[in-house]
C-alpha cells in the first residue's frame, strides 16, 4: 500500500479527533435488515463533534467508524482487529506513515469485507494502527458509493 495514502489517513484521522468535544457518541444497534438483493441509501447525521459516526459490519461483525472522505484506506483499531479475529502482532508493526504527532506505526491488511446498510465491498486494503482509540472509514470503502453530504447529513447510496 502507498505510505503517502497511508499518510494521508493519519493526518486526517489525527487533525478530527484531536478537536475538542468529548467521546464520539456511544454505538448503537445494527439497523432492521434490508430485503435480499436491496440496498437502501444510508443517512448519516453530523456529531456535535462535527464528524459523522457510522456503524458498519466488518468481516460480520459489527464496528464503530468515523466516517472519513478524505482518507483512502480503511483502518483498525487495535481493539477492533482483535475482536474480529484479524491476526497481528504488535512485533509485526512497522512505520506506515507519519502523523502530526510522528510517525504512526501499524500493519497493512486486507478486509474480507466492509458492509453498511448492505452496501458490500470485499478485499477492502486497510491497517491495523498502533495506539488508535477509533477506527476509520476511508475512501477504499466509500470510494465505492455514491456519497453526498448537504447542511449536516451525509449520504452514501
Amino acid at each position: 500500500m502507498n505510505k503517502a495514502l497511508v499518510l494521508m489517513i493519519l493526518i486526517g484521522t489525527a487533525f478530527g479527533l484531536l478537536l475538542p468535544g468529548g467521546d464520539p457518541p456511544a454505538p448503537v444497534a445494527a439497523a432492521a435488515a434490508t430485503p435480499p438483493g436491496e440496498i437502501r441509501e444510508t443517512v448519516l447525521e453530523r456529531s456535535g463533534m462535527g464528524h459523522f459516526y457510522a456503524n458498519a459490519e466488518v468481516n460480520g461483525q459489527l464496528v464503530r467508524f468515523v466516517v472519513d472522505t478524505g482518507a483512502t484506506t480503511v483502518a483498525l483499531t487495535e481493539s477492533d482487529a482483535e475482536r474480529l479475529g484479524i491476526p497481528f502482532s504488535p512485533s509485526e508493526f512497522t512505520v506506515v506513515g507519519r502523523g502530526a504527532s510522528g510517525l504512526v506505526r501499524g500493519k497493512e491488511i486486507v478486509i474480507e469485507s466492509v458492509s453498511l446498510d448492505g452496501k458490500v465491498a470485499r478485499n477492502i486494503p486497510g491497517v491495523i494502527i498502533e495506539g488508535a482509540d477509533l477506527s476509520l472509514l476511508g475512501q477504499a470503502y466509500l470510494g465505492q458509493f455514491t456519497i453526498g453530504m448537504r447542511g449536516n447529513r451525509m449520504t452514501i447510496g
